[in-house]
């Protein structure tokens, strides 16, 4: 039976994703309450959000298991004891930023392509996000702040892509986002904009009207990648969000990180790439974990992801097949593994 995505009651004409931002919980004690968690993770939690904060959604709160600490959701926000004892092959900056920052916020990687972290701040905080250590405070904080960058990228033809990352871009309101679009549409070579969110999934009320029409708006061709994990962040809110993003002519990709006691197994990720593909998103990447400091709890090792992808290729058909990809530093592109 096909999957339709009926407009849910939580998102309603009115609703407010800054609302959603501003209730978020973000004391680690609250967090364990909030799921019924035993009184031993508290102490463990508190511990590990000093040295990376606790930012998670009540509606994505809600769709964890109460009382289950090795739900599949919670893992990915949970702070725990294992953060503080990381090894030292993992590092500040996994996949070497700053070796590739050629102007405040501008990183430049990949043939073609350009990268601006536009914000630092998210709609959840991932525990093994590989830029928790990332000097956000240096980045430009108004479009204006953004020319140096903008300049650089007029001054280098071979650039036809412009990314916008961060933190998440769509934490920015809509008519700041539209004008640095504005902006970076006025560079003649540049031919795309790509954006890297995690709202949709997060706080899909983010997907407004105003967000469509300035995406539709520039004369650049727009791409969404969000990033989605498991098959249960895609409740019927999610997916009317999506289908929103889709419906109005533009692609959305999913970038998924291959996470121990997330989604390594075969069932969970055949389950996030049918219900991807239901929804018209392109399972894109699953990603292998950059090594970043508090994150090796999360890691996985290459050949299970891989037998991971071998089992994928024998259920689905072949678009629903992410590929299995892992960034070196210093690489002129992500390998692929599988």
């Amino acid at each position: 039976m096909a999957i339709v995505a009926t407009k849910p009651l939580s998102v309603r004409a009115g609703s407010c994703w800054q609302e959603a931002v501003r209730t978020a919980i973000r004391d680690p004690v609250e967090l364990c309450r909030a799921v019924g968690l035993p009184e031993r993770f508290e102490r463990a939690a508190a511990c590990a959000a000093e040295s990376f904060s606790v930012f998670a959604p009540r509606a994505f709160v809600a769709k964890m298991t109460p009382g289950d600490a090795d739900d599949p959701l919670l893992r990915q926000v949970l702070p725990l004891a294992d953060e503080l004892e990381s090894p030292t092959e993992f590092g500040k900056d996994p996949v070497d930023d700053m070796a590739a920052l050629e102007a405040p916020g501008l990183l430049k990687k990949y043939a073609g392509r350009a990268l601006l972290i536009t914000t630092g701040a998210c709609a959840v905080h991932c525990r093994y996000c590989f830029r928790r250590e990332f000097p956000y405070s240096d980045a430009p904080h108004s479009v204006d702040d953004w020319q140096p960058a903008l300049d650089q990228i007029a001054d280098d033809p071979s650039i036809e892509e412009v990314l916008l990352s961060g933190g998440d871009p769509l934490m920015l309101i809509d008519s700041r986002l539209a004008e640095l679009a504005e902006r970076i549409g006025r560079i003649a070579h540049v031919r795309r904009l790509r954006i890297h969110t995690r709202l949709p999934i997060m706080i899909p009320e983010r997907v407004t009207d105003e967000l469509i029409a300035w995406l539709r708006g520039t004369r650049l061709t727009p791409w969404v990648v969000v990033h989605s994990n498991h098959s249960r962040e895609l409740d019927e809110s999610v997916a009317f969000a999506l289908t929103k993003l889709v419906d109005a002519g533009i692609p959305v990709l999913n970038q998924a990180v291959l996470l121990r006691g997330v989604n390594d197994n075969i069932d969970a990720l055949t389950d996030l790439s049918r219900r991807l593909v239901d929804l018209r998103v392109t399972p894109y990447y699953l990603h292998q974990l950059d090594r970043v400091s508090g994150a090796a709890h999360f890691e996985v090792p290459t050949d299970r992801g891989i037998d991971l992808i071998r089992e994928l290729r024998s259920r689905l058909p072949g678009y629903a097949v992410p590929r299995y990809v892992q960034e070196f530093a210093g690489d002129s592109a992500k390998r692929i593994l599988a």
